[in-house]
């Protein structure tokens, strides 16, 4: 792995550790997107992934079933996950200290762009 992949890999730990902490979303809605279109890793691989992440006890079985067709990648799992800890607990202090308001909004323009970003490929 070099170190580039190891950074950007931190990055998106802690962008969606963040978003998840803030407005409660981060695995599938940004982790996977970021993996297919930033590291070049397929939706199966991405997937897997992500699913490692967040796998006890969540998705283990789920897991399984990647890992034996060969989608998990268990390393970048690993980084994903310490930085994803970390970018939560960020982005729940700032949610607190957010209007309700101001936080479904947030949300709901977080969900627009990504489903745009996923329809369009671009």
């Amino acid at each position: 792995m070099e170190i580039n992949q190891i950074i950007l890999l931190c990055a998106i730990g802690l962008v969606a550790g963040v978003l998840s902490g803030t407005v409660g979303i981060g695995g599938g809605l940004i982790m996977v997107p970021a993996m297919v279109y930033l590291m070049g890793m397929s939706q199966h691989s991405a997937q897997g992934t992500s699913l490692a992440l967040i796998m006890m006890p969540v998705g283990v079985l789920a897991v399984i079933q990647y890992y034996n067709k060969g989608y998990v990648n268990f390393k970048y799992a690993f980084i994903l996950a310490v930085f994803f800890v970390a970018g939560s607990y960020i982005g729940s202090k700032f949610a607190l200290n957010l209007p309700e308001k101001s936080l479904k909004i947030i949300f709901g323009v977080v969900m627009l762009l990504a489903g745009v970003k996923m329809i369009t490929g671009k």
